[in-house]
């Protein structure tokens, strides 16, 4: 697998994600992370990895500069900028259908926490580039109610079955929606996902929610896409 560090200018910054290409590929996943995080996230590296395992690309990138990181540890103010969030994802999706080993990949993002909502927002900029999206531990309410009743991306929803606030939150923003969602409770998790055997459900059904919508030549004998509202 080729795996490269990459430099993505947006505005007046550069941003560095690490950027890894499976043989065959056909998919790659834009993760956003969540508040106070960053690319080298246990949590969206073990994702990723999953993602790997099913010949699926990958482009971690730190949204914030490392001084602007160092600023948000003091003033946690930045990472709740849902608008320049946005810009920076947008501008990395933009370099993905740019660069010359991304430009024929099928695209899809996985956002956590606030990222949920820099990439919900940023789908809808990009409706055409956008094929698929996924949530973990999401605020999709902090994308706003006309990002969400604009999006037209098929979203999964991944919530921990502890985390009930989290889960109204994703619950209301599924009531806005139009786009085909599905809200998937984890049971027995709470925010991180931190209890055992949790995150591997979430990486699992990123991983099949993404050849699904990614990889058209997979096929289920099941729909992985069901009703607008149910949940598992």
């Amino acid at each position: 697998m080729r795996e490269s560090l990459v430099q993505i200018p947006v505005n007046n910054v550069v941003m560095e994600g690490n950027l890894a290409i499976p043989p065959d590929s056909q998919g790659i996943i834009l993760f956003a992370h969540g508040s106070g995080s960053s690319r080298f996230s246990v949590r969206n590296r073990f994702v990723a990895d999953a993602l790997h395992k099913r010949r699926l690309s990958t482009l971690l990138i730190d949204l914030l500069t490392a001084d602007e990181e160092t600023v948000d540890r003091v003033t946690r103010h930045l990472r709740f900028n849902i608008q320049l969030l946005t810009e920076r994802l947008v501008g990395a999706i933009d370099w993905l259908t740019l660069n010359e080993h991304t430009s024929q990949l099928r695209i899809g993002l996985f956002g956590a926490s606030t990222g949920a909502a820099a990439a919900i927002r940023a789908a809808v900029e990009r409706p055409n580039a956008i094929r698929t999206l996924v949530s973990r531990g999401g605020r999709p309410d902090l994308a706003g109610q006309s990002a969400l009743q604009n999006l037209q991306t098929p979203t999964l929803f991944l919530v921990g079955g502890e985390d009930l606030q989290v889960m109204a939150l994703n619950q209301e923003a599924i009531s806005l929606m139009s786009a085909p969602a599905h809200l998937s409770t984890i049971p027995g998790a709470t925010h991180l996902f931190s209890e055992p055997g949790t995150l591997e459900q979430v990486a699992q059904q990123a991983a099949t929610w993404f050849t699904h919508h990614l990889t058209p030549s997979v096929h289920y004998s099941t729909p992985v896409e069901p009703p607008h509202d149910s949940s598992i």
